[in-house]
């Protein structure tokens, strides 16, 4: 992790800047950039790409604002790097089981509510690990699976997970909805309600879940530090590359 000063109204502000790779015991590979803890970029290891989460309006072209970083290529190394620390990490623990934290959800419609007019419901699930859930919904009581979407697992900064699962849907009135989420965390899985109601006007319809970081052109040509996480042991292990 490198922390970087940049200037903004003549006062020094630090901001960090993290590459980091997560290992899985399972043998899944995970890395992304991160700054002040908020996505850049993620890599797509089935799609054999570099995904950009940062915002089109601060940077037009991030593909070209960070070409010079290498990311997949060094991602590949990164990755090809963890089955021998879980090797040695296990030797070293002789074996210890799995960390498990069980998660964290909430319920919640995205825009206010209005009858008749077609809307979607959130579940954000939180602070997890190991990255494997099942989420589920019903409506009224009976399973409902047409146009639920899920998103891909998020790091948090300290080593779980979070994750949304969307559904869209048109409210009625007495409509009562439900998200359950499984986890082996969890002796038993974990349900939330949302029951239709309307909303005043004035009223905020949802929850602000993120504050968005704003991106500057201070990013351009930054070295950046690498971190290697290697999770799924009883202690949380963590290695600087």
């Amino acid at each position: 992790m490198v922390s970087l000063l940049l200037n903004a109204n003549h006062n020094s502000i630090s901001h960090e800047i993290t590459y980091v790779v997560a290992c899985f015991v399972d043998g899944r590979t995970e890395t992304q950039y991160e700054f002040d803890a908020e996505e850049l970029m993620y890599v797509d290891f089935e799609r054999h790409e570099v995904v950009y989460t940062v915002p089109r309006y601060f940077i037009f072209n991030p593909s070209e604002t960070f070409q010079d970083l290498n990311v997949y290529n060094n991602a590949k190394k990164a990755r090809r790097t963890c089955p021998a620390l879980l090797s040695y990490w296990t030797v070293e623990e002789k074996n210890p089981p799995e960390d498990k934290d069980p998660p964290e959800s909430m319920l919640y419609p995205a825009d206010e509510v209005e009858l008749g007019v077609e809307n979607s419901l959130i579940c954000f699930v939180n602070y997890f690990y190991p990255p494997s859930i099942n989420v589920s919904w019903t409506k009224n009581g009976h399973p409902v699976s047409e146009g639920v979407s899920l998103s891909r697992y998020f790091p948090n900064k300290d080593q779980t997970f979070h994750q949304f699962s969307t559904l869209v849907f048109t409210p009625s009135e007495g409509d009562i909805y439900s998200c359950t989420v499984a986890h082996s965390a969890l002796e038993t899985p974990q349900t939330r309600i949302w029951e239709t109601e309307i909303m005043k006007s004035h009223e905020s319809p949802g929850l602000d879940v993120f504050c968005a970081v704003g991106l500057t052109l201070g990013l351009l040509g930054v070295a950046t530090g690498t971190f290697l996480i290697v999770k799924g042991l009883e202690n949380k292990k963590m290695s600087q590359s």
